[in-house]
């Protein structure tokens, strides 16, 4: 289906179906996944007025360590100062704007600008500026680092630069309770990958949120999947997959480590996969966990990236990092299936012949997510 003429990309019209209940739902048109103005819209409404996941606090323990990122936002930086505070800034310089710090991880005494030798302390005060002496009225004091939100949930970071968001706990709703038993805070990443994949980010979140490509896509591999809805009140949505052993090794495998002791009910019986809203997935089962970001660096491309994680106490065991390269072989098997597959689909929503289609009924989790995003992006 060819993008609506006259500006009426944005009439609730054309995406009233997928507003429906799943049986009689369609599925969002073919635009959403490729036109610019649609894109530039949700980054808009979706993304920016949002929180943006960071990492885990273990990751810097020590006083100059930090965690640099770019984000739609832009590049932000939250960094553990000599108090041992941890701070989010905006990781651009206030002379000019060149980013200061590396996407990555690192450490560092004080903060310099590449491009002039502006120099932050680990606070983001301005110590140093070389020659501004000379500007009439010039005050450090004025030119600190811009500072931005930082959110804390039992030790994962996000960032916002929207002063009007709610706090994160209410953004994300029941969900600081309903995942409570992972002792998330405990948790310690001990890998990190990133993918460039060409195909717009919600062709890799959707995928995320059902089992019935497992089949296929992963027929040689995981093998068909089953999952159950989750409900859930806040800006998430989930799929439980009963399971008594953990499915973060491949079928047939047994995995090494023991499952996390705070786990009750539902969690010790399976894994959840959910998606907190826009883009993160926190993928939990019951001895580790993977955290997924889908960036999107355009329409039809997306940065991949990939945190895995276990509880401190598995992850000092002895022989642990021999027993992890099952869960490595595991995730990596399928992280790249699902990111061979995306483009593929992509390259089909290209054609100016689609059109929505039904949703099956094992896609209820991606139902949700599209409706949160027609509901965010449309007006009325």
């Amino acid at each position: 289906m060819s993008n609506p003429a006259n500006g009426g990309l944005f009439d609730r019209s054309h995406y009233a179906a997928t507003l429906e209940p799943l049986v009689n739902a369609r599925t969002l048109p073919a635009w959403c996944y490729t036109d610019p103005k649609f894109h530039h819209r949700e980054v808009d409404r979706c993304f920016r007025p949002n929180w943006h996941f960071v990492g885990h606090e273990s990751e810097i323990p020590a006083a100059g360590d930090y965690i640099s990122a770019d984000l739609v936002i832009g590049p932000v930086v939250v960094v553990r100062g000599s108090d041992r505070e941890l701070r989010a800034f905006a990781n651009t310089c206030r002379h000019r704007g060149a980013r200061l710090l590396e996407a990555g991880q690192g450490s560092c005494k004080a903060i310099s600008c590449p491009y002039h030798s502006w120099t932050y302390n680990l606070s983001g005060e301005l110590r140093g500026a070389p020659s501004m002496n000379e500007v009439p009225g010039f005050d450090r004091a004025e030119w600190s680092l811009i500072g931005l939100r930082l959110g804390r949930y039992e030790g994962f970071l996000w960032v916002s630069a929207n002063d009007a968001a709610p706090d994160l706990e209410e953004y994300l709703g029941d969900f600081a309770d309903r995942f409570r038993c992972y002792d998330f805070a405990a948790m310690r990443v001990v890998r990190r990958e990133t993918y460039d994949v060409p195909c717009n980010w919600k062709v890799l979140a959707e995928n995320a949120l059902e089992d019935y490509h497992t089949g296929t896509v992963h027929a040689g591999s995981l093998g068909q999947q089953h999952s159950e809805s989750v409900e859930s009140t806040g800006n998430w949505c989930a799929l439980h997959m009963p399971q008594e052993t953990s499915i973060a090794v491949l079928p047939g495998e047994t995995a090494p480590f023991p499952h996390i002791p705070t786990l009750e009910g539902e969690a010790a019986e399976g894994t959840f996969f959910t998606m907190l809203y826009p883009n993160t997935q926190f993928a939990c089962t019951q001895d580790c966990m993977w955290c997924v970001t889908f960036h999107p660096l355009g329409p039809e491309r997306t940065e991949v990236r990939v945190a895995f994680c276990f509880p401190e106490a598995t992850a000092a065991r002895k022989g642990f990092a021999a027993d992890v390269e099952k869960y490595f072989h595991r995730w990596i098997i399928g992280i790249e299936e699902d990111n061979g597959i995306g483009p593929v689909q992509q390259q089909g929503l290209r054609s100016s012949s689609s059109v929505p289609g039904p949703y099956g009924p094992r896609e209820f989790t991606v139902h949700k997510m599209n409706q949160w995003i027609v509901r965010t992006v449309i007006d009325g």
